[in-house]
């Protein structure tokens, strides 16, 4: 019996590669000495078949046989779509 993917939701961070998107996911953890919450962040590399990921997107992924030398996850779905506004010529657009 094989055990169940793992799944983690994340934004995505990067969005340059094609069918490739570049998610963060956050977690809290207790310093071990001043036993405040710190905030740890991770970088998964996950691949997206139809490039439907933005940067800003809150999205899914799930745990995969290894496609490529870095990315070991896939996304499933997007969760909610980010307000990520346009660079155009240096300025933002809104």
């Amino acid at each position: 019996m094989q055990g169940k993917r793992k799944s983690k939701v994340g934004r995505v961070v990067s969005d340059k590669m094609d069918k490739t998107v570049v998610v963060s996911v956050e977690r809290l953890r207790r310093h071990p000495i001043y036993k405040r919450v710190v905030r740890l962040s991770s970088k998964f590399k996950a691949h997206d078949a139809e490039n439907t990921a933005r940067v800003g997107d809150t999205v899914r992924i799930e745990e995969s046989r290894p496609l490529s030398a870095e990315k070991r996850w896939t996304v499933v779905e997007v969760v909610a779509r980010g307000s990520h506004e346009e660079l155009i010529d240096g300025t933002e657009q809104a």
